[in-house]
């Protein structure tokens, strides 16, 4: 069995390379003018009255309709009053031409149909006036000249090329707005999903690392006088990069939720390892998996700033809960840096970790404040409303 491939810069019929509708150009528009070859070739071989006038008009015909047609299809002049001068112009010759020569110079009055349609497509209630007004004129100085001889074919061709050529602006219009449309949410899915994935390994390998480091330093402490839990803290550092390993993996599927009481244990373990007291309290209900993956990640961004960055010897984690609030407080009492270095910890609002903390909680309907507290230490302070959506999910 083949396959067809389709190649690059190749698409359906009527589509350019990338899949788009063509708009219509002023190329689309000029070959219309060849309707009046007839009358030109009359023209030629003098079989008008007073040639030279004639010529004239025809001159002037083509090269306002020409005018009219390439201002209207132009976005900045489309939005001028040259395109609308320039109708009422080409008008005033096809009905001149009309009256004065009649027969078949009635076949301007399609290619004014066309050019209303092209200016007019955006006012709808003039673009109908104009149709009906070109069609009626047009049956009515046919009648009169030649009988009833084609007038409802010219007078309905008339009405109906203008109303076909606006609609199909119109359409290509809306279907180049909504490709565009279309590139910039994906663009901006695209953006989203780099975010996410930047804060998630931003969070992941900052307190993976500093756990690496701080049970490193302290495999070298112990080795000399107690190998045996010399040989604890390496066997941890390599359940923690097992772990590392496993969470990287589903940061990039985007499957990773955080635990708050994982989170909360591990952050013992830390702070015990790198010699920094650990006073850690949780009171109120059970929390929703959302509402405690989102702590999750402030407990572990705040840790880790306290190992990195406060010279702490104390830190205290406090969770309280309520039925629709839940706070979460971390406080240390360090040299007041707990932020991404001392820079963040001078602005205080945090570095790119505590940044895309306060986003994602910002997200969710909380909020996260962080600076020096009073005249030592750091003070990390997180809130998020419970949600109660999730909590129904999971009690179902």
């Amino acid at each position: 069995m083949k396959h067809s491939v389709e190649r690059p810069g190749r698409g359906r019929p009527g589509l350019g390379g990338t899949g788009r509708l063509k708009s219509p150009t002023w190329r689309t528009f000029c070959p219309w003018m060849f309707i009046l070859t007839g009358d030109v070739i009359d023209l030629f071989q003098g079989e008008v009255a007073l040639p030279w006038l004639a010529g004239a008009g025809v001159l002037a015909f083509l090269a306002l309709y020409f005018v009219t047609v390439v201002t209207g299809l132009d976005k900045q002049r489309r939005e001028s009053r040259t395109p609308l001068f320039t109708l009422g112009a080409l008008a005033l010759v096809t009905y001149a031409m009309a009256i004065g020569y009649g027969g078949d110079w009635l076949l301007c009055f399609p290619l004014l149909s066309l050019a209303a349609g092209v200016v007019l497509r955006d006012r709808g209630r003039w673009l109908s006036v104009a149709m009906g007004f070109f069609g009626t004129t047009v049956g009515v100085i046919l009648s009169v000249q030649s009988g009833t001889q084609n007038v409802l074919a010219i007078a309905w061709g008339t009405s109906l090329s203008g109303l076909v050529a606006a609609a199909i602006l119109n359409l290509s219009e809306i279907v180049a707005e909504l490709s565009a449309t279309r590139e910039r949410l994906a663009h901006a899915a695209v953006e989203r999903e780099r975010l996410r994935f930047s804060r998630d390994l931003h969070d992941l390998l900052g307190h993976t690392l500093s756990v690496i480091v701080v049970k490193a330093e302290a495999v070298r402490r112990l080795a000399p006088r107690d190998l045996d839990a010399a040989l604890g803290q390496a066997a941890d550092i390599e359940a923690v990069g097992r772990q590392a390993l496993t969470e990287i993996r589903e940061a990039v599927t985007g499957y990773r939720e955080g635990s708050l009481t994982t989170e909360l244990e591990r952050a013992r373990s830390l702070l015990d390892a790198s010699g920094i007291t650990a006073d850690i309290r949780q009171s109120g209900p059970p929390l929703p998996p959302q509402t405690a993956a989102l702590l999750g990640w402030v407990v572990r961004e705040g840790v880790t700033n306290v190992v990195r960055h406060s010279g702490a010897q104390r830190c205290a984690i406090e969770v309280r809960g309520a039925q629709d609030r839940v706070h979460l407080e971390i406080s240390d009492d360090g040299c007041g840096v707990g932020s991404d270095g001392p820079s963040g910890a001078a602005a205080g609002n945090g570095g790119n970790g505590l940044k895309g903390l306060t986003e994602r909680l910002a997200a969710a309907g909380g909020s996260l404040m962080s600076g020096p507290d009073g005249r030592r230490g750091f003070r990390l302070v997180a809130e998020l409303p419970v949600d109660e959506n999730d909590e129904e999910e999971r009690a179902a």
